[in-house]
Parts: C-alpha cells; sequence; structure tokens
C-alpha cells in the first residue's frame, strides 16, 4: 500500500455517491507498501480501503482479482470483498486511474509474528489453497520465474544498490533457470503473503488482504514465499526454527505437500528470495522521490538467498 496518486475531493465525493455507503468524512492516505495508492476512506456507515491502481496492476487483471476475492468470499476464506455500486459495478475510475472501494477487515498486520501466529497464518494459506483449487479463472504471474531477468535488467545496475550485487543475481537466474521445476501441484495463488497482508486478533487470523499478485503458479511456490517473509530476522540473516516448523505445522494441517513439493522447497524459496530481492531493488532505484511511500530495503532478501543456498536449507521447512 502506498500513495502515488492524490483524489480531488469532488472527485471523491462523486464516487462514493455511486455507492449507497454513505458520505465521506475522511479519507487518509495509507503508506506502507509500494504498489497501488491506497487510502482508509471514512463514511457516515463505516470505513473502506479506497484502492488506486499503479504500475504492476494491470487494467485487465481487475475482473480476475474481483472474481478471484468472490470465490474466497463465498468459501468462507477471510478476505476483503470488492464493493459493488448501485449499477453492480465493482471497477470505477478516479482520477484518470482505475479503482475500487474494498471492504474493511478489523485486525492489526504484524511486523514480529509469535510462534502461534505462524502456525495460524500457515493454517490460513493451506485453507486458502484447498479453497482455490477449484477456482476456474487464471492469470500469468507477471512475477514469476519467467519474468525475473527482465525485472533484474529493468532495475539497471544492481551493484548501485549493493556492491556486488549483479554477480549475486546473475549467477543465481543461471542456477534457477537451470533447475526450476516443470510439474509441480499448480493452481491460483497469492504470492505474496508477507506478514502485512495478513490481519489478525491476538493468534486468529481475521483477514487475508492485498491479493494483487495472484497468479497461476505452483502451490508450494506460495509456501516458499510465506516462509520467507514469516519466519527471518529483520535483517534476514537469521531463521528462527520455531516459527518456521510452526508455519510448515500449520499449513500441514490443512494440505500434505507431496513428497516432490517437499524436496523443492529450498530451491522455490531461493526463487522467492530473488524475486523479492529484484522488485525491491527495482523500486529502490525508480520510486520518485516526493511519492508517500516507504521504500523497501532488499539486502534482507540477499540474506534470506544466501540462508536457502546452504547445504542444510531443507532442515528450514521440518514441521516437527
Amino acid at each position: 500500500m502506498a500513495v502515488y496518486t492524490h483524489v480531488d475531493p469532488d472527485d471523491l465525493a462523486a464516487l462514493v455517491a455511486r455507492y449507497d455507503i454513505g458520505t465521506v468524512i475522511s479519507c487518509k492516505g495509507i503508506a506502507e507498501g509500494v504498489e497501488n495508492s491506497n487510502f482508509l476512506l471514512e463514511t457516515t456507515k463505516e470505513r473502506f480501503i479506497l484502492t488506486l491502481y499503479e504500475k504492476r496492476v494491470r487494467e485487465s487483471d481487475l475482473p480476475f482479482f474481483v472474481d478471484l476475492l468472490g470465490h474466497l468470499a463465498a468459501k468462507d476464506c477471510p478476505v476483503p470483498a470488492m464493493i459493488r455500486d448501485r449499477d453492480g459495478t465493482a471497477i470505477q475510475q478516479v482520477a484518470g486511474k482505475s479503482a475500487c472501494i474494498i471492504q474493511f477487515l478489523t485486525g492489526i498486520s504484524l511486523t514480529k509474528p509469535t510462534t502461534g501466529q505462524c502456525e495460524a497464518a500457515g493454517a490460513a494459506l493451506g485453507a486458502m489453497h484447498r479453497a482455490v483449487a477449484d477456482f476456474a479463472g487464471s492469470r500469468e504471474n507477471s512475477m514469476g520465474h519467467q519474468h525475473w531477468r527482465g525485472i533484474a535488467k529493468a532495475a539497471g545496475d544492481l551493484d548501485v544498490v549493493v556492491p556486488g550485487l549483479q554477480a549475486v543475481v546473475d549467477a543465481e537466474l543461471g542456477f534457477l533457470d537451470a533447475h526450476w521445476p516443470t510439474d509441480l501441484p499448480a493452481h491460483v495463488i497469492h504470492a505474496d503473503l508477507f506478514p502485512d497482508n495478513v490481519l489478525m486478533l491476538g493468534d486468529t487470523v481475521t483477514g487475508l488482504i492485498d491479493f494483487y499478485f495472484a497468479a497461476s503458479d505452483y502451490r508450494a511456490y506460495d509456501v516458499a514465499v510465506t516462509h520467507a517473509s514469516w519466519v527471518f530476522s529483520t535483517d534476514g540473516t537469521r531463521c528462527d526454527t520455531a516459527r518456521a516448523r510452526a508455519l510448515m505445522r500449520g499449513y500441514a494441517s490443512e494440505i500434505a505437500l507431496t513428497d516432490a513439493e517437499v524436496a523443492a522447497l529450498p530451491l522455490l524459496a531461493r526463487g522467492a528470495s530473488l524475486r523479492f530481492l529484484l522488485t525491491r531493488a527495482h523500486d529502490w532505484v525508480h520510486t520518485p522521490a516526493d511519492a508517500l511511500v516507504t521504500r523497501k530495503d532488499p539486502t534482507p532478501f540477499l540474506n534470506r538467498l544466501r540462508r536457502y543456498q546452504a547445504d542444510d536449507a531443507a532442515s528450514l521447512f521440518a514441521s516437527a
């Protein structure tokens, strides 16, 4: 979440008037994240999130996201519905951008999840995977393995971000190209289930949010992304084995990964680390100086990559 585009008050009032959600009381920008412009919208009836779609979210993909969230909500997954106006339209135009008004969910996004919260997050991911297994929609993963070389090229000289990074990335791209699996179980995945995309009250998951990287890919890759984002120290140098086991235990309570998926997890986690290293490096260089957005340091994902490259990386995915 972030703010790149500002909304004129008159345009906001006209947008809200299309809905049966009351009138505007306040609309405040949300600075977290890097992808879209987001606002906490409070009306005379309740709170919502107003999202303006920027950068990597294509307008043609928005119906997919609307359908996906509707499918998951119908299966009792704690996801935020995209609100439809009186004409049944969810996708709007405001300030020259596609936009949606989205249900506000209670709960707190985490910065330092506990062991119990990691287990709950793993179980929520597994339940989401079960719910989405029969979803008819599909979407190419624009941040998937086949696009990483392009992202690296678009980032520019990676040594400007971290000295020596270009050689590390080039070597890892070569390794992943040579070893990436081709036949693991796949369906639509979240692909970005960081702690700040999970709302919790205590050890209870109250919301899975920010599905704008959701795409068709290996479900075990989704596990690897979640592992990389939930169980490391802030600087990425240390994996907390208790939290890692809790996360895997929670997921296993909903879905049993195949032997091939389990064997592939260290490799998939290397890919997940590289993906976020590359996109963070790109944004570190290319985010406008005047954007209301918190840039994210790519170095912690370089450290994760190094840990997943170690000979004992498979032990990080044990559930007991």
